[in-house]
């Protein structure tokens, strides 16, 4: 290939990530990110990433693109809480909403396993927590309210149990919640104000303090569910922002729980983690978690790390809802970012951003590859490219020439109808 264009690491073994610890130094929050939710690579060197930033740096939490019910049930798995289960396959079947595979699957299954043993040597205030940053688990949430409060304050739970009856009519589906409340001027926002407000006055509910900020956030995603499933009908952007600023906020407070000087890890999706305003996000008056935490945090104490690859296979569904398959993954379109990391080399490689400052493919808009939940190959070219100025969106990249699709712990989903209104699928 001749003189390397620019300065990179071979990344071939957990040492090469040497070089990115470095580059994180002293930061409070690292993200890192992935160009689709179905890649091996992406979650197997992010394990390898967090088990670092935990063990060397002292990070206190992984915070993912997940429910909050759901992960904090493996939450509850990892620090060793009684009655929490045992087997953590069995433990990952909580994951029932479409698309099942992003957390049960046996590379999650292989974190969770180290974390447990990570935490078993460890006294219960210092253990690594596993939290859901999403907004998706309505009824979920105020479902756990509900069974919670009645063993510990009933006005709060009379206020949670009015909220759900309000949703009842909808039958559980935020499909008919969100057609229902745009041509009639009725809704249950007032419900779930009061339900989150009643919670919030409570100094305690028990002796449990994380069992405590549960109930709390669970409020938090019952209000800010019922919001963004309204704002599903006012279009793209105004749903998309309330989602990553419901996962900011969760973050914020999360950081907040675990007490001064905490360290998060975030796992999500490149268009969530990488800065927006250096996307064509931006013009449409969108903004992501990514964007968010620079601009609470300060640029200096978040590290941005987006992952992709040139070619291989994914897992994915041709729809919404539809069975999950493993895909062929095409060589990376021409001109994009993943095929001029292609012709740079076919190395696996660490990117640092500040390694590409001279580099003038990157310094405009160059086409980079992101697939969802739903993905057709046939149809790459007409949605899967984000136009992005690289060095600024991240801080680093990590970059597969070839990966192979996550292998999920099958199970049957439900709510398959849910995202039908979804106008993005990362």
């Amino acid at each position: 290939m001749g003189q390397k264009p620019f300065h990179y690491t071979a990344l071939t073994k957990e040492k090469d990530l040497d070089v990115l610890l470095q580059e994180i130094g002293d930061a409070r929050v690292v993200m890192l990110g992935e160009a689709s939710h179905g890649t091996s690579e992406y979650y197997t060197w992010r394990t390898a990433i967090s088990r670092r930033l935990i063990q060397e740096k002292g990070f206190h939490f992984i915070a993912v693109e997940g429910d909050w019910p759901e992960c904090y049930a493996v939450n509850r798995l990892v620090k060793g809480y009684p009655n929490a289960g045992g087997k953590i396959a069995e433990v990952l079947e909580v994951y029932r909403r479409w698309p099942t595979w992003m957390w049960a699957n046996w590379e999650v299954a292989a974190l969770v396993e180290w974390l447990r043993e990570h935490n078993n040597q460890r006294l219960q205030g210092e253990k690594a927590g596993f939290y859901g940053l999403d907004v998706y688990s309505l009824w979920e949430s105020l479902e756990q309210i509900v069974h919670y409060l009645e063993r510990n304050d009933g006005q709060a739970a009379e206020a949670a149990r009015l909220a759900i009856n309000c949703f009842e009519p909808f039958n559980r589906d935020p499909q008919n919640y969100a057609r229902a409340t745009a041509f009639v001027p009725t809704d249950c926002e007032r419900e779930v104000i009061e339900m989150l407000q009643k919670v919030q006055q409570q100094r305690s509910f028990g002796n449990d303090p994380e069992q405590d900020f549960n109930t709390r956030q669970n409020a938090l995603v019952a209000a800010n569910a019922e919001k963004y499933y309204r704002a599903m009908i006012g279009g793209s952007a105004s749903s998309w922002n309330v989602r990553d600023s419901h996962m900011m906020e969760t973050l914020d407070r999360l950081l907040e729980f675990h007490g001064p000087g905490s360290k998060a890890i975030v796992w999500e999706h490149n268009t969530h983690i990488g800065d927006a305003r250096y996307t064509d996000m931006a013009d449409n008056g969108m903004h992501n978690i990514g964007q968010l935490a620079r601009e609470k945090y300060g640029r200096a104490n978040v590290r941005l790390v987006g992952f992709g690859t040139y070619q291989g296979t994914v897992i994915a569904g041709k729809a919404w809802g539809a069975p999950m398959q493993k895909m062929d993954v095409p060589p990376a379109a021409s001109g994009s970012w993943e095929e001029f990391l292609h012709k740079v080399s076919t190395d696996d490689k660490i990117i640092l951003s500040k390694d590409l400052k001279q580099v003038p493919e990157v310094q405009d808009y160059i086409g980079h590859r992101a697939i969802g939940v739903v993905y057709d190959p046939k149809y790459e070219m007409f949605g899967n490219y984000v136009p992005t100025i690289i060095p600024e969106r991240y801080d680093a990249f990590l970059y597969f020439e070839e990966t192979e699709a996550v292998h999920p712990i099958r199970m049957k989903s439900r709510g398959a109808k849910e995202p039908d209104l979804y106008p993005w699928n990362y």
